[in-house]
């Protein structure tokens, strides 16, 4: 068939709408998975790369929003699961999610998320079908596994837009009420218990959602997007955004001295932080420093290189 110019602009437009028109994939996260089962004796490990296949899919295929994502938009996280005890189905596992962003104008990604949950501990039969049910108790590995997903998207959200993650918050705090009132074995509660510990999937969502934490919540989005994404064409203005915004960690650590929100943050942002003052100005430093030794003692090592 000889096509002439004016059915070739008529091929050329229809192409173009059902590329416009087309959904876009829509999932939102892009999560590697590894299992480390080295402390599990035993010849075969086929079991944990099927769970670890079974959990990379679950995330990474399930659609957990309405808004859509292009391939390159896609959150890129990692999970690693250390598994201390496998036995009758039942896993006993720690945890360790890291989640970033790209930082605009640059090839630097900075960290969103460095978590760790000592209470990952689920039943778990190889080829298990891994399904979630929004409001639905299914297995508690895939409540947890959903609650990350929930807490990774917010997380993303906050960095771009004031309260932006509140919705996907709310998510995790529903999941945490789910589990709350589901039959589980005792090992497998850790973690969705109220009260049981201030370092919990529990605790970390209502630190999240707190009247208290708010203007951290609004501090985090101004790291973000005024002050990282700012560098690219202003580094001293971008750097002075985030010393100048730094005193509300203080505040919040003081209104509630037990909190895990501000510790995420700085497991997350410590060495960041580190790496942005070392070329501050002499009053950002003092700033800067003085807060992170106040409310985070325990790295004051780490801190003690702003001033090198």
């Amino acid at each position: 068939m000889i096509f002439d110019s004016k059915h070739i602009l008529v091929l050329c437009l229809l192409s173009l709408s059902v590329a416009v028109f087309s959904p876009a994939r829509a999932q939102e996260i892009h999560c590697t998975v590894t299992v480390n089962s080295d402390l599990i004796d035993g010849s075969s490990k086929q079991v944990f790369e099927t769970l670890r296949t079974s959990i990379e899919e679950y995330m990474n295929q399930n659609r957990w929003t309405n808004m859509t994502y292009a391939e390159q938009e896609k959150i890129e996280c990692s999970m690693l699961i250390l598994v201390k005890a496998f036995a009758d189905n039942l896993w006993t596992c720690e945890m360790t999610l890291q989640s970033r962003r790209p930082v605009y104008g640059t090839t630097y990604t900075t960290p969103l998320l460095n978590f760790k949950d000592n209470n990952f501990n689920f039943y778990y039969q190889e080829y298990d079908r891994l399904d979630w049910q929004q409001s639905t108790f299914t297995t508690n590995l895939t409540a947890m596994l959903a609650y990350y997903c929930y807490l990774i998207i917010g997380h993303d959200q906050d960095s771009f837009q004031r309260l932006g993650g509140t919705p996907f918050f709310k998510q995790c705090e529903e999941i945490v009420t789910v589990c709350q009132a589901a039959s589980m074995e005792a090992l497998e509660q850790k973690g969705w218990v109220a009260f049981d510990s201030n370092r919990n999937r529990y605790a970390l969502i209502n630190n999240i959602l707190d009247e208290a934490f708010k203007k951290y919540r609004n501090y985090y989005y101004e790291y973000h997007r005024l002050g990282l994404d700012e560098m690219s064409s202003n580094v001293t203005n971008g750097r002075a955004r985030i010393a100048e915004g730094i005193p509300v960690l203080k505040e919040a650590y003081r209104a509630r001295p037990a909190t895990y929100v501000i510790n995420t943050f700085l497991d997350a942002k410590a060495e960041e932080l580190v790496d942005i003052f070392k070329k501050g100005t002499a009053s950002e430093k003092k700033t800067v420093y003085e807060v992170l030794n106040d409310i985070d003692p325990t790295r004051q090592a780490t801190y003690d290189r702003i001033n090198e």
